[in-house]
């Protein structure tokens, strides 16, 4: 008999989201023994209280430890051990979606399955990623050039099965033992980059992220919504990834850069990066979440 796979959603003020994301669930897992496990993140708009109505599902009610701590406490919360299926709840999955992502999982060596990813219009979600580098930190992801952009834009890519280096979090099936391996998405993270560290550091292990353009996942995009402080957490997590990866003076040279870009930014009108650009010389002004405020290069 098949083991069971753990499905994870982590809700964070997700209430005009979580129901089409649990409705879509039965579909996309048929003839897929499963579970649901519910972390809430604390949420103020009734969202626990929305899912704790519906039957077949483990919700568990949580402080607000972040994504990679809510998926660590849904994995924990769940009773079996196969693989994880984490799902962000501003998504829904197709029918017949999980079966396909087994499939890849089967295959020798691989341990991420990234499902294809579409916008609400239908439309491609340009949903995988090259690895960060010195290059890739300047914000130039519409040159498409793969030695400057991080997103992989060209539409082909998409076309076929292929190892990518990691995947956008919203959907990904990781095998128990890549997992275990990894030892879990690293909670230091709170938000964003996360899922970046965990494919990288499987792929550290031998474990291949594969993308599959067999199994189809909608994603809203931003359900518990983007501010300043978010855009922040972001940049100042994408320079402590790299700085965890690379030397004092490559992660200098990438400071340095993501900097010069949150400026550029900003004066082209993204004022969310003068929260970022804040952040990132002011370790003080981090959030507290974070835990990076001890040095300038936030590690």
């Amino acid at each position: 008999m098949t083991t069971p796979v753990t499905a994870v959603v982590v809700t964070y003020n997700s209430a005009a989201d979580i129901t089409a994301l649990l409705d879509s669930l039965p579909a996309a897992f048929e003839g897929c023994p499963h579970e649901v496990v519910v972390v809430d993140n604390g949420s103020r708009d009734g969202t626990a209280d929305l899912v704790a109505a519906r039957g077949g599902v483990t919700l568990v009610r949580s402080v607000n430890n972040g994504f990679a701590g809510g998926v660590n406490t849904g994995v924990r919360a769940g009773a079996s051990d196969g693989p994880i299926f984490i799902l962000n709840p501003d998504a829904t999955v197709a029918p017949g979606a999980v079966a396909a992502m087994l499939e890849v999982l089967a295959q020798p060596g691989v341990g991420i399955v990234a499902p294809l990813m579409r916008e609400a219009d239908g439309s491609l979600s340009p949903s995988i990623r090259r690895a960060p580098t010195l290059l890739r930190a300047g914000g130039l992801s519409f040159t498409r050039l793969p030695a400057f952009a991080e997103r992989v834009e060209d539409p082909s890519q998409y076309e076929s099965q292929r190892d990518v280096d990691w995947a956008v979090g919203a959907a990904l099936l990781v095998s128990r033992e890549c997992y275990d391996g990894v030892g879990g998405l690293d909670e230091s993270y709170f938000l964003y980059s996360e899922e970046t560290e965990f494919c990288l550091r499987a792929r550290d292990l031998g474990w291949r992220t594969v993308f599959t353009p067999t199994a189809e996942v909608t994603h809203i995009g931003g359900g518990s919504g983007e501010s300043p402080t978010t855009h922040a957490m972001k940049m100042v997590n994408r320079v402590r990834l790299y700085a965890r990866r690379h030397g004092r003076i490559a992660t200098s040279m990438y400071y340095a850069v993501a900097v010069l870009t949150e400026v550029r930014r900003g004066i082209l009108g993204h004022t969310a990066s003068w929260t970022a650009l804040r952040a990132l010389v002011r370790p003080r002004s981090r959030a507290v979440a974070l835990g990076a405020g001890g040095s300038l290069i936030p590690r």
